[in-house]
């Protein structure tokens, strides 16, 4: 039994961030961020994914090392890893695919799987809708961050922003996690209350929106928290800092904890992300806890909602 199982796309990413002479390549992709991330806190962690045949061995080595299960890393023959170019010039993120591994189907999903909770993060549709019934029917908490399903792809592989119809996953999802484009493109809404309210009202039991440097805003049991973001001692890259929000929350929630805590152990642990580029710095748990500490005693602003 695992606490925490990702299914999605592992990502090699080349990154160029200002101020830099030349682009980095780093392990990407929501198994990395997620996975580290919870486990740092203590998670049993494992991941579902497909790479192509070049994936390299040495990244294998190094999440098994940090703790991430890979037994259910499918390396398919014949294949391509799924690649990023991300560009920061401007402090704005330019997004391109490069190559995409195989979807992930039924029949990946291991007849043995059982996890506290299982957390659906495709990054280019790769996920079927089919996967989504049956991990739900593996866990008493499915996790949703839909960035891969609002993703189109032109000839050169730039991204842009689609509208998704996604109601009937939603309907199987326990809590959702998003950016604020995001949730725009799944529920069609601009005001971000009434967005949020949206998914809840679809059955969702808890609805996170990160904001970047604003924080997020956490929907729970019918009360709004806006959730400061935790002071990072430097940003650099911004990669990953959503995953490693949800990974930390989740790995928190699996145990019990209060949302508006989850939520603030979350944000600690994307504020250390965000000092390096790619998956290279992560709090350990106490660390986690000090600087989550630190906006949770301060209060949080919360609001009733119907």
């Amino acid at each position: 039994m695992f606490d925490l199982v990702t299914v999605g796309h592992f990502s090699i990413d080349t990154i160029t961030v200002p101020n830099t002479t030349s682009p980095k390549r780093v392990l990407g992709g929501p198994p990395t961020y997620v996975s580290l991330a919870a486990a740092r806190l203590g998670a049993r962690v494992s991941v579902i994914s497909k790479v192509g045949e070049g994936f390299p061995n040495r990244y294998v080595e190094w999440l098994k090392a940090n703790g991430v299960g890979v037994s259910w890393l499918q390396r398919v023959k014949g294949a391509f890893t799924t690649e990023f170019v991300l560009d920061y010039a401007d402090f704005k993120r330019r997004l391109r695919l490069k190559s995409r591994a195989p979807s992930i189907s039924l029949e990946d999903i291991p007849a043995s799987l059982r996890a506290r909770a299982i957390h659906v993060a495709p990054i280019a549709n790769e996920i079927n809708p089919d996967v989504i019934n049956e991990l739900r029917e593996r866990t008493k908490l499915l996790s949703l961050d839909p960035q891969g399903f609002v993703r189109s792809f032109d000839k050169q592989g730039n991204v842009r922003l689609r509208r998704w119809e996604g109601q009937r996953v939603l309907e199987h999802t326990n809590v959702y996690k998003s950016s604020t484009e995001e949730i725009e493109m799944v529920t069609g809404l601009k005001n971000l209350r009434s967005a949020v309210k949206l998914i809840r009202n679809l059955g969702v039991k808890v609805v996170l929106v990160t904001k970047g440097v604003r924080g997020s805003v956490l929907l729970s049991e019918n009360v709004f928290c806006d959730v400061p973001a935790c002071r990072s001692r430097v940003v650099l890259d911004p990669t990953g800092a959503g995953d490693a929000y949800i990974g930390a929350f989740l790995a928190e929630y699996v145990r019990g904890k209060e949302p508006q805590w989850c939520a603030c152990v979350g944000a600690a642990a994307a504020s250390f992300v965000v000092e390096e580029v790619g998956p290279a710095v992560f709090g350990e748990r106490e660390e986690t806890h000090a600087r989550a500490r630190e906006i949770y005693e301060k209060g949080i602003k919360r609001s009733m909602t119907k």
